[in-house]
């Protein structure tokens, strides 16, 4: 694996809602195989540079690349090099967990000679296999995020995006969740670009982290960098230093928005 190639690749990238600007000539590399943590108050411009990068939202200005494909003028070999997994659960409770693993895989064209094999295979990894069966709906939240994380893998995703993966979740389910991410990340050698609010987990988990604020990125590094340009002792400091104190209010909506546009090109 080459550690030294970008996967993703973002430069100048500005998204504009009549004079408002979410996200404000923001630049970053992620490389292939790294753990990058996108950390940021509400309202920062979180969501909406994954939905840019996610092709369910366009930039008004900038470029893009995800393992070599443009989201703007090729978006079906974006869609095909990730996987997501959104803050709030996406699966249809009205099925079977094996239903929304086979319908996932039909529709990202996974090679039916190997189909079953693979839903098998990445059940039993988060330890779902013997409840296959059951009707989503009589899950617990941990156990479907467990779902929706096999369902993003399931056609070998060079990139894996998660929005507040743990949320909500009691701490040894979060510590779980974790284990299986990274398990995947050294297994395959995957990218993995997430959002937290937990800082102990960006702390633990990332390669590095990009402080985003008022659509701009503030700075970026591991935690100990971050640290050491804030001359604090932990990276909840060193985000508040860089970021401010006062409480930012979430825009009602932003997560549902960005659920339901997944949904329109799933279909």
């Amino acid at each position: 694996m080459d550690i030294n190639k970008n996967i993703i690749e973002v430069n100048n990238l500005v998204k504009k809602f009549k004079d408002f600007r979410a996200v404000d000539g923001i630049s970053f590399n992620v490389k292939k195989g790294e753990i990058f943590a996108f950390l940021g108050p509400n309202g920062a411009g979180k969501s909406t540079t994954i939905k840019m990068l996610t092709t369910l939202l366009a930039p008004s200005e900038g470029k893009m690349l995800i393992n070599g494909f443009d989201p703007v003028k090729d978006q079906d070999g974006v869609r095909h090099s990730f996987g997501i997994v959104f803050q709030d659960p996406s699966l249809d409770d009205d099925l079977t967990a094996f239903e929304n693993m086979y319908f996932h895989a039909v529709l990202y064209k996974v090679d039916k000679n190997i189909r079953d094999s693979r839903i098998e295979e990445l059940m039993k990894f988060v330890e779902l296999w013997e409840r296959r069966n059951d009707l989503v709906k009589t899950y617990s939240g941990g156990m479907k995020r467990r779902l929706e994380i096999a369902r993003g893998l399931l056609h070998h995703p060079k990139v894996l995006f998660l929005d507040e993966p743990t949320l909500g979740l009691d701490p040894q389910t979060r510590n779980h969740t974790w284990s299986y991410i990274k398990n995947v990340n050294q297994k395959e050698g995957m990218t993995v670009f997430f959002t937290s609010h937990y800082m102990e987990e960006a702390d633990k988990i990332a390669d590095r982290i990009a402080i985003v604020d008022h659509g701009k990125i503030v700075a970026i590094g591991t935690s100990g960098e971050l640290q050491k340009k804030t001359k604090t002792k932990s990276l909840e400091d060193a985000f508040l230093s860089l970021t401010g104190h006062e409480i930012r209010e979430e825009t009602v909506g932003g997560i549902d928005r960005l659920r339901q546009r997944s949904r329109i090109w799933r279909r």
